[in-house]
This record gives structure tokens, C-alpha cells and sequence, in this order.
């Protein structure tokens, strides 16, 4: 039965763009923690351990052989990582240059009245292609020797028979779970 005060029901199926923005406008923002483990008992423990501290599974997972691997939780090559981080930054720079190559095409043909010949004319696509390449390759070395190194790092653990285990999820909730592995790991003082 329906409100007075409430719209008719066929249209509340549309988009208002106030529930539009308001639907866009919070971003989901997750965290990471990555705890590296030297055997599958260890793991198991932690695991346990932060379940009967209150996390979900649904926030964990364990890597390492018997489990998950590398790959199906997301955890990237630092190969994959140095090319997606070229791609991208390639795609920024060669715009840019692009841009750049545009405005002083622009700026030397309007404001000195110069004529337009092939070579000025060339500026645009080599602004575009220098911008690009320089991008690629400075993209390419924050991707490998950033975030590449550190996953290396991990990948090498569990190649060597170790076992990582992954609490994602709210900034709060990867904190309260760091802080229950320090707690329980942390050697004691006598």
C-alpha cells in the first residue's frame, strides 16, 4: 500500500541526479595488510586467531601452497605491475605532450605569424610520441623498482614454501587486525 507522501512507484525507479551523485560521490575504499608467515601452521593460527577476534573470512585469505595463489587473489607479477604502470603513465604523458605540441603549434603560428609548413606541423605527433615514450619509460621503472619490488618480495616467500596471510577491507579493520597479530606475536618480557 502506498504513502501519501511518497512518490508513485514507477517513479522511483528512476535516477535523480542528487541519488545519482550521492551513489557516486562515496568511493569504496579498501586496505591492504600483508603478513608474511614462515609455515602453514602459523598461517592457519593467525587466521584463526583473527576469526575468533571478530574478522570475517570474508576479509582474509591465506596464500601459499594448498591455498590460494598468487595470482587468484590479485597479487600481481612485478612484470605485470612495471607494464600496467607504463601503459598508464604513457597514456598521461603522451596526452600531455600532445597538448603541448598543440599550444606551441598555436603559439608560433598565431602569435609570430609564422607560415605553416610540414615541419611545424610535424611538432604535434613528435610532442605526442617524446611525451609518450619518456612516460612509458618512467612509468615502467615506478611500477619495478616500487610496488614491483615489494611483491617480488612476496611472490619469493611463497615460491620458498612460505605462506602470506591477507586481511583486506576497511582502514580500521586492517589496523585492528595488524594489531592482533602484533599482540599475540610479539615476544614476551620476562
Amino acid at each position: 500500500m502506498q504513502n501519501r507522501h511518497s512518490p508513485p512507484l514507477h517513479l522511483k525507479s528512476f535516477v535523480t541526479p542528487a541519488r545519482l551523485l550521492r551513489q557516486n560521490s562515496t568511493k569504496r575504499q579498501t586496505f591492504l595488510a600483508i603478513v608474511p608467515l614462515s609455515n602453514e601452521a602459523a598461517a592457519f593460527e593467525a587466521y584463526r586467531l583473527l576469526q575468533y577476534h571478530g574478522i570475517s573470512p570474508e576479509h582474509l585469505a591465506i596464500v601459499g601452497q594448498g591455498y590460494s595463489s598468487p595470482d587468484r587473489v590479485g597479487l600481481l607479477e612485478p612484470m605485470q605491475i612495471a607494464l600496467h604502470k607504463a601503459r598508464r603513465f604513457a597514456l598521461v604523458t603522451g596526452t600531455v605532450g600532445t597538448v603541448a605540441g598543440l599550444a606551441v603549434f598555436l603559439a608560433l603560428h598565431w602569435g609570430f605569424d609564422t607560415s605553416l609548413t610540414l615541419t611545424l606541423m610535424l611538432l604535434i605527433p613528435t610532442a605526442g610520441i617524446v611525451g609518450g615514450f619518456s612516460g612509458a619509460v618512467v612509468g615502467a621503472l615506478f611500477g619495478f623498482l616500487g610496488e614491483g619490488t615489494t611483491v617480488g618480495i612476496y611472490h619469493h616467500h611463497v615460491r620458498q614454501g612460505g605462506y602470506l596471510l591477507m586481511i583486506e577491507g576497511s582502514q580500521p579493520l586492517v589496523r585492528r587486525g595488524e594489531e592482533i597479530l602484533k599482540q599475540y606475536s610479539a615476544p614476551k618480557a620476562r
